[in-house]
């Protein structure tokens, strides 16, 4: 590696310990994150697995008596593991409850976010923008358990009253916390998006005649739409591993169905629920692990494409990226 200045000494790692420093620190957030997934993933890769029969056909361990357990088990209906005679790991129900509330959050979330965005970033008045900010700033920092203690305490008792259903605590009680909860994500990344469009962008469609509102709906939202996609995929990971406030909200009942106006239990509330009950080193045990490494894998993949979209409008914008 040459270097730009003749006669000037080339920089070398023990020169430079600050740059050390900042490697170390990062360093150890990798081996953080590869320590968490390879912990996931071995506690889940017994229930996946393949198991020895006893002839039998049965497996006992800790007192408990279960069946052999393949990932297939996973992909039923039947969520059933504290049986004493057959214990069935159907993650089905969960699965189609993390979704269907998540997808209501996003439904709420998303038109408000985005109007937020679009006010804090190109209509309002500078003052007014400036407590929409602090606003946002405030929700993004009240911890998860103070939102489920408000659902549970105002929310729940308004929509058993206005929906006529049963409790209060259903799916759209969640989904309504999950999106006030993500709204802070989508409006912050969605108003950065906007942000990095050109001046340029904003002058040639206003010189050409457009209004403001056309300038808005027909140049930046279009120019911003990468960012805005990504904002929304993150605020849908900020949803979908929430687990406190739709522990309290979302009734638990672990059951098949899509209708959010009935009690729901997503993979975060029975991982957090069934662990304590959970025998280390059961099956029961294992499937929640089983769980937990299915939604990391997804977290992990509405991470990578909400980077991907960044990286994306970085490149529309003619921005390399350092």
């Amino acid at each position: 590696m040459t270097d730009d200045h003749p006669g000037r000494t080339p920089k070398r790692w023990h020169r430079n310990p600050d740059r050390t420093v900042f490697f170390a620190i990062a360093l150890v957030s990798l081996v953080t994150l590869a320590t968490i997934i390879y912990f996931i993933f071995a506690q889940a890769a017994p229930f996946v697995g393949k198991l020895r029969l006893s002839p039998e056909g049965t497996i006992s361990k800790y007192g408990l008596t279960f069946t052999t357990t393949r990932i297939s088990d996973l992909f039923t209906t039947k969520w059933w593991p504290e049986s004493d005679a057959e214990q069935f790991f159907g993650m089905v129900p969960m699965i189609v409850a993390t979704a269907a509330i998540t997808l209501g959050a996003m439904l709420l979330a998303v038109p408000f976010g985005l109007s937020a965005a679009l006010f804090v970033g190109e209509v309002g008045p500078r003052w007014l923008k400036d407590v929409f900010k602090t606003v946002l700033e405030l929700l993004a920092a009240v911890p998860s358990v103070v939102y489920g203690f408000f659902g549970l305490i105002v929310l729940s008792p308004h929509v058993r009253e206005t929906f006529n259903v049963v409790g209060g605590k259903t799916g759209l009680t969640a989904a309504i916390i999950l999106s006030v909860m993500a709204l802070p994500t989508i409006a912050s990344l969605a108003e950065d998006a906007l942000h990095a469009v050109p001046k340029t962008y904003r002058e040639a469609s206003l010189a050409l005649g457009a209004t403001k509102w056309q300038t808005i709906w027909r140049t930046l939202i279009p120019a911003a739409a990468s960012g805005i996609i990504g904002a929304v995929i993150l605020g849908t990971g900020r949803a979908i591993g929430e687990t406190m406030a739709v522990l309290f909200v979302a009734g638990n009942a672990p059951f098949l169905t899509a209708n959010l106006f009935r009690s729901m239990r997503p993979i975060t509330s029975a991982i957090a629920l069934d662990m304590a009950e959970s025998v280390h080193g059961s099956a029961h045990y294992h499937a929640l692990f089983a769980m937990g490494a299915m939604l990391l894998l997804i977290a992990l993949t509405l991470n990578w494409t909400a980077e991907w979209f960044h990286v994306r409008l970085l490149r529309r914008q003619g921005v390399r990226e350092g």
